[in-house]
């Protein structure tokens, strides 16, 4: 059954009605709203299976609207020798490209080669030569220093000798994440946010169905499964314990820098190893702002806070920039906006943390089932797909039922060739094809003239808000904000000044009234000024009398 665009408002009352009121099991019940859980239900749904997906927060609310953004088939797993790896995630790289335009774009990516730095041209040169192999065609070329200065104004040329040019893929991943849930939607498939798996239901040792609390009321209701799918990526052991799982997973923190463009201009990706440990640090441009990052440290804190960005990842990241254009002087009143996402790095047998880099974890995903739960952890962004299917293999083992083979269709509807009424050039709607897909012929149908302006200092549409909030399960003003659009990591103090034309729009199409408002303003205020904004300097113990 085909369904239309879009969640229709008062979509999520109507689905938990449904939920409370419906006995008959579902083939499979998804835990976890991220890429993982978002491409099992794209996936599952193409095959007609009966599946619903749940998530405690909202959709891509952990690490799938905090990644690096990137598609990309990963260098550093072809330097760990994983070819298997690496192949798999440039063949998904390039679907990817072919299948949503707008959403994911080739992003050129540079490698300065320096005198005396490992690795050199010839050793860096072989690695491009695979992966362009993985790809079928030839991307690779070495600019002379000359070049490289005129790519990249303001690059210290010391000890230049050249640069590797190369090309992989960008994207926005919370966006991602909504085109694959919109997509399995319209297959059949159920998705809610806000609404917890609390507890697993068990028949002997058999799991069978999952307790969910809703976490806007507290309601609690139940729901049988034929089969469970623990997509919950960083915290999957915390489900698994409910069988007697052990710990498996390594929680690695990433976190980023946006600053604008005009203060460190880069018109390509930098890849450029650090001056202090040699890991690789990223400068790349991403929605009209250049991002720097990433760290990637061992994290130990709460896992149900949102993570942030410390001032010493802050210190480390600033030091590649300024070893890379020293005269910039970009330094911390620099930075627009922060974030900081939690990698569910998968542990092996016998591995110890303490004695592995995390820069040299595995990042390959993982299938395992325990008593009719089957736990997928670990993986990239790029693959979501394949693992998706290793998920539904693994599953139709429990269920009892064929497994019917990955039948290489497109994973994304194609999206309208033209948008009418449009007065931008082609990359607006190019962008909006790729965000929303057919979706895109009624957001600008729906938008009256002033809302196709774009939100000043973005690109992005007033349009687009006011569709979010319709239609895209939209339930806190963070969902919005942070995630459907990315207005709150674009924007100087998080977008503040835009609060009077926000709150029209949130009263207008999400129905809130003015205390509502108040409410939802001050708590994501509260979040971005915690987790999303330039980290507060530390404050010196005072000395009590």
């Amino acid at each position: 059954m085909k369904h239309p665009d879009g969640w229709q408002p008062g979509s999520r009352t109507a689905l938990l009605d449904s939920l409370a009121n419906d006995g008959e099991p579902w083939d499979l019940v998804i835990v976890g709203g991220g890429i993982t859980g978002a491409g099992v239900l794209r996936e599952a749904a193409r095959r007609g299976w009966r599946v619903l997906l749940v998530e405690q927060r909202d959709f891509a609310w952990g690490t799938s609207s905090r990644s690096a953004r990137m598609i990309h088939g990963g260098l550093r797993y072809l330097t760990q020798g994983d070819l298997r790896l690496t192949r798999e995630a440039v063949a998904e790289r390039e679907r990817l490209l072919r299948e949503v335009p707008g959403l994911v774009e080739e992003l050129p990516f540079l490698y300065p080669v320096r005198k005396g730095q490992f690795p050199g041209r010839r050793v860096f040169g072989s690695l491009l030569w695979f992966y362009d192999r993985f790809a079928g065609r030839s991307r690779h070329r070495f600019h002379s220093p000359e070049e490289t200065a005129w790519l990249l104004p303001g690059m210290d040329e010391t000890g230049l000798q050249g640069a590797l040019g190369y090309v992989d893929a960008v994207t926005d991943d919370a966006r991602l994440v909504m085109r694959l849930l919109n997509e399995a939607r319209r297959d059949g498939g159920k998705a809610i946010n806000y609404l917890r798996a609390d507890a697993l239901q068990q028949s002997g040792e058999t799991v069978d169905g999952i307790e969910l609390v809703d976490e806007t009321d507290g309601k609690h209701l139940s729901v049988k499964a034929r089969c469970v799918i623990n997509a919950t990526g960083a915290w999957a052991d915390r489900l698994r314990q409910s069988v007697g799982g052990a710990s498996r997973l390594r929680p690695l923190k990433g976190s980023h820098l946006v600053v604008a463009a005009w203060r460190l201009p880069v018109y390509q990706a930098l890849a450029c190893p650090h001056p202090r440990d040699g890991r690789f640090v990223y400068l790349y441009p991403w929605a009209g702002r250049t991002v720097i990052g990433t760290t990637d440290l061992d994290y130990d804190g709460d896992l149900d806070k949102e993570a942030g960005i410390t001032r010493d990842e802050m210190a480390y990241l600033l030091e590649a920039v300024d070893a890379q254009f020293p005269g910039a002087g970009i330094d911390e009143n620099d930075i627009v906006s922060t974030w900081s996402g939690i990698r569910p790095i998968v542990a092996k047998a016998g591995d110890d943390p303490a004695r592995i880099a995390p820069s040299k974890a595995s990042r390959d995903h993982v299938v395992f089932e325990e008593g009719g739960l089957v736990t997928v952890t670990g993986g990239k962004l790029t693959t979501f797909r394949l693992m998706a299917n290793d998920v539904l293999r693994r599953a139709a083992r429990v269920i009892g039922t064929d497994y019917l083979p990955d039948s290489d269709a497109p994973v994304f509807a194609p999206a309208p060739s033209r948008l009418p009424g449009l007065r931008f050039d082609h990359d607006l709607p190019r962008r909006l094809g790729g965000y929303f897909g057919s979706a895109a012929v009624r957001l600008l149908a729906e938008a009256g003239p002033d809302e196709r302006e774009p939100v000043p200092g973005t690109d992005t549409l007033w349009a687009e808000l006011g569709w979010s909030a319709r239609r895209e399960a939209v339930v806190h003003l963070d969902d919005l904000l942070l995630r459907r659009s990315r207005v709150g990591l674009l924007l100087a103090d998080g977008g503040a000044h835009l609060a009077g034309r926000l709150e029209q729009l949130c009263r207008r199409d999400l129905g809130w009234d003015a205390l509502r408002w108040q409410q939802e303003w001050q708590r994501y205020r509260a979040i971005h000024s915690s987790h999303y904004a330039r980290p507060k300097p530390e404050r010196p113990d005072v000395e009590k009398p």
